[in-house]
């Protein structure tokens, strides 16, 4: 244990580049101790506890005068590292140093500001104060009226650093200038703009390339220097008094020590890369065979079909709660499920948190106390468009099991998704009180709280599976459970397909990888060929394909036009033919924090131009990706970012990188360009990925003298078991490339788990921009036939078939 008296030295600070803010005038400093694997500083009024979690992580607690500090964290799952640390006195100020962040703790005026590797990220301003906050003026967004004391706690900010984060909003990807409400609250129909949806979360990130996230889900704000001073304000009802400040030596690292702090995603299922069918809703047993079998008649992929709520209910109000099938329109559903299986797809079934008292299980919900209360101890009942409805008590153990028999029953039917809808939740009284708090103390971990259940519920009795989970709502660190989020009922228009890549973009850098939307959009009965064209396109390389949307004009594309449907089905075979490629992502974002879809700053931090860009974004490392927004347009500008050349995924036509360039546009896809030095696994269409295996794979090399070496890699496993990685039921293959002079090496490495057996693999190599019949081919040493395309710049050679872990081609250009 170490101890630093107060001394009366001369104020100063290290970081002299961030405004010198005091903080609260009244608070003094004391002094310093450093055990247990943390630093107490004491001042006047309380204590700040500094623990390291590793050198990109350290946490920061205030624990007033007279009160404890709360260890319990709904977000944080990494336990403090033994991390090196060093304590220094300098003129007027206290040193507090991992291998990566400094902490530097000035005495008078007291203040405290981090650095990473020497370079100053940010500072607390007036550290934790009181604000007065009217929210009958201030916002109709919180369920609860007049004025109140809030706690708060601001930050410096640089004058040009850009802001990212608190959760899903649609209002430009530097959300800096902004107030944003800290209370997950659905926004039906929205477009272009959206201020409040139905995933906040308490976490900013900079374009400094830091992240803080504020370790609270009670309801409050989270103010992004909406007034001009260069200050970003955490405000909360109450709650923990703790922040996490992360960074790194670039995005991917930031991201990863972030889902490292709050928990990594696990690999979903392969069939949720598939196609699904979904609207609103299949009413009977008949549609929905029908609809299986047009896909399968229309050689569209299928691998799930999701049914909305008329499953347990023949009108969309008064049966909400229901949880179980009507047997009027669904007389046999195991037999529906089984057969669904049998054909390679999967069922996938809505349940929302609500409990209608006209429902068939209203009073059973009563007598086994699953609802949550109001202040009398008895269930809290009140209208909402649905009708009068308590809500589910998820936090208490009465809550959770009944929910969870009622899914683990519909496991055993052979449903193989949850989907969780409403769970904001939508209507949630301030004077709902649940066993682990008030509504408005729990409303922001109400999903969370639910995917927790799913998650656990698997774990505990069919811990072989992984779970599927649909849902709109969570926090912080909700990834861990496996959700799949999508943004809401967007509005069926070009305004709300232009919202989607930004939300998407900003959640994978929060953490949550799976963000996607329904595609063709949602909200009103709006029949726009091109749009839902578009957007499909589009949906090839966002994380989830999922078509959705009210019934009056059909999401699937068996139900549309031909032109549309061809359209449609190409994207979907396209989306089919790249499982190898995806699958790899969803198993980087599973091992390493990776998002699917990555926005352009990942790939330059540094500059000012991409700072704010969402029109073209990274589907992995090696796709770029610029969807049409606009109907009727003829052209789209494209950033090529510098560190590469860029080739049309459709015509091979080469771009330089380092400039914005205008190119033209077709009806069959939107512009998709390949990082030279690429490799990108393919594979043949299959129905379903039931179907799907690599023993025959397609592998493309986009080959050019600007990149003298390139990698790839492919994960494989059954796509169904649980933590496969884990447990060695696995195969990871690795590409490399080397280009030395006119010799070209490809190698493809194969590492396997111990309970893994390695296929026979034939690969069909494609090397793209190949400008002259090479002089000869080799396969692992011997001459191998190939063919060479002059129109096209195609080499392409076969493996064949082989066990062997190492393949090598070896071609002089």
């Amino acid at each position: 244990m170490k101890t630093i008296p107060f001394t009366a030295l001369a104020a100063a600070t290290l970081l002299s580049s961030l405004p010198a803010y005091a903080q609260n005038a009244d608070r003094k400093f004391d002094g310093v101790t450093q055990r247990d694997g943390h630093l107490e500083v004491r001042t006047s009024d309380g204590s700040y506890l500094i623990t390291p979690y590793s050198a990109g992580i350290i946490e920061t607690t205030f624990v007033p005068k007279g009160e404890s500090a709360d260890p319990a964290s709904h977000a944080v799952v990494l336990a403090p590292a033994a991390v090196k640390t060093t304590l220094k006195q300098k003129a007027g100020a206290i040193e507090y140093a991992t291998p990566g962040l400094t902490v530097t703790i000035t005495r008078s005026p007291f203040r405290i500001a981090y650095a990473y590797k020497g370079k100053p990220l940010v500072a607390e301003k007036r550290g934790y104060i009181h604000v007065t906050d009217d929210v009958a003026k201030g916002s109709k967004d919180i369920n609860q009226g007049g004025p109140r004391t809030l706690e708060a706690i601001e930050f410096a900010l640089d004058k040009t650093e850009a802001l990212y984060g608190a959760g899903s909003r649609a209002v430009g990807m530097d959300r800096r200038g902004y107030r944003f409400t800290l209370y997950n609250k659905a926004h039906y129909g929205y477009g272009d703009h959206s201020e409040l949806m139905g995933y906040t979360m308490p976490v900013a990130l900079s374009s400094k390339m830091y992240a803080i996230h504020f370790d609270n889900p009670q309801t409050g704000y989270l103010d992004f220097d909406s007034r001009k001073d260069n200050t970003l304000t955490y405000e909360a009802i109450g709650g923990r008094k703790t922040y996490q400040v992360i960074a790194g030596d670039s995005w991917a690292d930031v991201v990863g020590n972030y889902t490292s702090l709050t928990g990594k995603q696990p690999l979903p299922p392969r069939w949720a890369f598939g196609n699904f069918a979904m609207r609103f809703g299949y009413h009977n047993e008949q549609q929905a065979r029908d609809t299986v079998n047009q896909f399968i008649a229309d050689d569209i992929p299928l691998d799930a079909i999701v049914f909305d709520l008329f499953w347990f209910g023949k009108e969309i109000k008064g049966t909400m709660g229901n949880l179980a099938w009507d047997k009027d329109n669904f007389p046999h559903p195991q037999a529906m499920i089984a057969d669904f299986q049998s054909k390679g797809v999967q069922t996938v079934l809505i349940s929302e948190p609500f409990v209608l008292d006209t429902s068939s299980r209203w009073q059973e919900a009563v007598d086994k106390k699953v609802l949550a209360t109001g202040a009398d101890g008895k269930p809290l009942a009140y209208d909402f468009y649905f009708g009068h409805t308590g809500l589910i008590d998820i936090f208490s153990a009465q809550g959770k099991d009944w929910l969870w028999d009622i899914y683990k029953g519909l496991h055993q039917q052979g449903v193989k998704g949850v989907w969780g809808d409403l769970g904001e939740p939508e209507v949630h009284p301030t004077a709902a009180r649940h066993a682990t708090g008030s509504a408005d103390q729990v409303h922001n971990i109400y999903g969370h709280q639910w995917a927790k259940l799913v998650a656990e519920g698997y774990q505990r009795d069919f811990p072989a599976e992984r779970p599927f989970i649909l849902m709109r709502a969570g926090y912080s660190g909700t990834q861990r459970y496996g959700i799949m989020p999508w943004s809401g009922d967007v509005n069926r228009g070009w305004d709300g397909l232009q919202s989607q890549l930004e939300i998407s973009l900003q959640m994978g850098m929060q953490g949550v990888g799976y963000m996607h939307s329904d595609l063709g959009g949602f909200a009103n009965p709006v029949l726009d060929n091109e749009l839902y064209q578009r957007w499909l396109q589009y949906g090839v390389f966002q994380p989830v394909f999922r078509p959705h949307a009210q019934e009056e004009v059909p999401s699937e594309p068996i139900y549309r036009e031909a032109k549309t449907k061809a359209l449609a089905r190409e994207a979907i075979r396209l989306r089919y033919r790249l499982l190898p490629y995806n699958y790899t992502l969803g198993f980087d974002n599973n091992q390493q924090g990776l998002p699917l879809m990555r926005p352009m700053l990942y790939e330059e931090p540094g500059n000012a131009k991409v700072r704010a860009m969402s029109s073209t974004y990274f589907w992995g490392k090696d796709f770029l990706v610029t969807p049409v927004m606009k109907p009727g347009a003829t052209s789209a500008d494209v950033y090529f970012p510098a560190r590469s050349a860029w080739f049309d995924f459709y015509t091979g036509e080469k771009q330089a990188g380092g400039a914005t360039r205008s190119v033209a546009l077709t009806p069959d896809h939107v512009p998709v360009y390949v990082r030279a030095g690429a490799f990108i696994p393919m594979t043949k269409v299959v129905q379903t990925t039931r179907d799907y295996n690599t023993r025959q794979l397609e592998l493309h090399y986009w080959h050019d003298a600007s990149a003298p070496a390139g990698s790839g890699k492919l994960y494989d496993d059954d796509g169904l078991t649980a933590q496969a990685y884990e447990q060695g039921k696995y195969e990871l293959v690795r590409f490399a490339s080397k280009l030395q002079g006119k010799a070209l090496s490809l190698r493809v490495e194969s590492e396997v788990g111990q309970h893994y057996q390695r296929p026979e693999r034939a690969i069909a190599l494609t090397v793209h921009n190949v400008t002259a019949a090479p002089s000869s081919v080799r396969i692992d040493g011997k001459i191998a036939v190939y063919a060479w395309d002059d129109a096209t710049k195609k080499l392409t050679v076969d493996l064949p078939a082989s066990a062997g872990a190492s393949r090598r081609v070896d071609i002089t250009l």
